[in-house]
């Protein structure tokens, strides 16, 4: 890990290392290897069976094994490419952020679990980020093919994530304290690594081990807000009796646990503590950043650059570090992600302020769709730009940032990093000269 001088002005390229190095501290402090151990249960008289679901489970089941003495068997469901070679949980990738025929069989063999297990037994229930979509196990009035239509719709229509998993809750058959619920009554404990401002655990993957305070009527709401098209058969599904989820007041979930053993804060001051001992002071915005992309960064600009000439809220040279999810609402056909898109706006916002850079990419390792984490500015970003006939207002209306990234080879490539704490941005403002 880079520890910068700066009684010395840093090279531009350091900036760059700084950026990585913090990125690299949060995703480090939210690995499974590292919070997964500590928050293990003791073993029961019966059986253990883990289940588990989200873009961390494999990776969180593998720690599980690492660290668990007594007879162990389960399954797990992870994103595509996001899997980790373990010997007594078998582990089955499936689509994110859009449902897939596997998801719904891999969900319907962890109710069958669920369903097989008695009162002096443990169900361990590993969830993280992504679970939504990998547990895609619709009710029964409810085709996969109306859930994949209707999740495209609210992913396009920068709906956040808290309203796409309310409906989710209400069309499934596992999610909304469902799969809890079958498994009673043996014990259930459940290990969350969030990736939701504001750590709720019922909107973590659709919450399907907790109780759930949302309503049907609220999904409805949601759809109709949006103006998502919805088949007969769900609109008579959600305006039915009896088809709520399990409700905060329910006796049966009185015994369970839940351990938050990750979160975006923990990731964020993972990341100023990197930066303090590099010689910069920090200003944290939180994990709790919402709202298009585009506009988020506006935002953050006016902040970076009343840093850099009033030298408030504090002086440079600092670091502004925030965390969150952002939405964008697609209208072009470029290629996107919510960070790259971020990062596009903040590049016009700054119009090439001197002394300024920023990183942004999702802890996941995955920018929306695409294969890179996110990408980094620089004070020269818009002049590489123009020297190579991009023009970056003309990028950003086709949603195409990722393009304007690629071409200027600013794109940060990871690969899946197999934990999820959501989005991660630093801005490094050094002194005005």
């Amino acid at each position: 890990m880079t520890v910068f001088d700066l009684r010395e002005s840093p090279a531009p390229s350091d900036r760059r290392r700084l950026l990585h190095d913090l990125f690299d501290a949060a995703v480090a402090q939210s690995s499974a290897a590292i919070c997964v151990p500590p928050a293990l249960p003791p073993e029961p008289v019966g059986k253990t069976i883990v289940l588990g679901a989200g873009k961390a489970a494999a990776s969180m089941a593998r720690a599980v094994e690492d660290h668990w003495q007594g007879p162990l068997e389960g399954l797990v469901v992870t994103r595509y490419d996001h899997g980790v070679d373990c010997d007594r949980i078998e582990v089955v990738e499936a689509a994110h952020p859009v449902p897939d025929e596997a998801g719904r069989n891999a969900a319907q063999r962890l109710v069958d679990m669920a369903d097989s297990l008695g009162p002096d037994d443990l169900a361990l229930c590993l969830i993280s980020g992504g679970g939504s979509s990998l547990l895609s196990l619709p009710a029964a009035a409810v085709s996969l093919d109306d859930k994949q239509q209707i999740t495209k719709s609210l992913l396009r229509c920068s709906a956040s994530i808290h309203e796409i998993n309310v409906v989710r809750k209400h069309l499934s058959a596992i999610k909304g304290g469902r799969l809890a619920a079958a498994c009673h009554p043996a014990r259930v404990v459940t290990l969350v690594i969030s990736d939701v401002p504001g750590d709720d655990p019922s909107i973590i993957a659709s919450g399907p081990t907790v109780t759930d305070p949302s309503t049907a009527a609220q999904a409805r709401e949601v759809l109709t807000r949006y103006g998502v098209e919805v088949p007969p058969a769900i609109v008579a599904h959600l305006q039915e009796a009896g088809r709520e989820t399990p409700k905060p007041a329910d006796p049966a979930f009185k015994s369970d646990e839940m351990h938050m053993v990750a979160t975006a804060q923990g990731a964020l001051e993972a990341a100023a503590r990197v930066a303090e001992r590099s010689g910069y002071k920090t200003l944290m915005l939180g994990e709790r950043i919402e709202g298009e992309a585009r506009e988020v960064a506006k935002a953050m600009a006016g902040i970076a650059l009343q840093v850099r000439q009033w030298n408030q809220p504090l002086a440079p040279p600092c670091i502004v570090i925030s965390g969150g999810e952002t939405t964008v609402t697609v209208r072009g056909e470029g290629r996107g992600g919510r960070n790259a898109e971020f990062l596009l706006s903040l590049a016009i916002a700054l119009d090439g302020a001197p002394n300024i850079w920023a990183l942004a990419c999702d802890t996941d390792g995955i920018d929306g769709v695409e294969d890179n984490a996110g990408a980094v500015i620089t004070p020269d970003t818009l002049s590489r730009a123009a020297d190579a006939g991009l023009d970056p207002w003309a990028r950003l209306e086709d949603n195409d940032a990722y393009g304007f990234f690629v071409a200027l080879d600013d794109l940060v490539m990871t690969g899946p990093t197999r934990t999820n704490v959501n989005d991660f941005r630093a801005i490094v403002i050094e002194p005005a000269e």
